[in-house]
């Protein structure tokens, strides 16, 4: 996953939370201007619940039933993503140990089968003297 993603996934989130204080804003009598409307939109989404503004009316306590749920899944995917991040770059590390692994055991490999070949080369000559002496015996 790339880091760009990520960004984008938290200005999303803080869109999302900006938009829920314009909500509850223009539907909670309660909150007076925009920037108390973002902290009960954050309060909510946080499920920490101040207590300082709640929804009284059925229209702003219908309104935070779907921020706290759009809150869980905003929260879910962010932390999920920062985790892939993270294992993202513990995989890829183990990638590159596992394909020099790799490479060391090809050439191994190679070596082992020209030693291989230099040795049945050896056989054969001390088979084609061996059987060259008994010819001459």
């Amino acid at each position: 996953m790339k880091p760009s993603y990520l960004i984008k996934l938290i200005l999303l989130a803080l869109l999302m939370l900006t938009s829920a204080g314009a909500g509850f804003y223009w539907l909670e009598p309660t909150v007076l201007n925009y920037a108390d409307g973002v902290w009960l939109a954050f309060s909510t989404v946080a499920t920490v619940g101040y207590g300082d503004f709640v929804p009284s009316t059925p229209a702003s306590k219908i309104f935070a039933v779907f921020i706290v749920l759009l809150g869980y899944a905003m929260f879910s995917i962010v932390t999920a993503n920062i985790a892939a991040l993270f294992v993202g770059e513990e995989e890829a590390k183990f990638e590159r140990e596992l394909h020099g692994d790799i490479r060391a055991l090809h050439q191994e490999v190679a070596a082992l089968r020209r030693e291989l070949r230099a040795q049945e080369a050896q056989i054969k000559t001390a088979m084609q003297t061996k059987s060259s002496m008994g010819d001459d015996a």
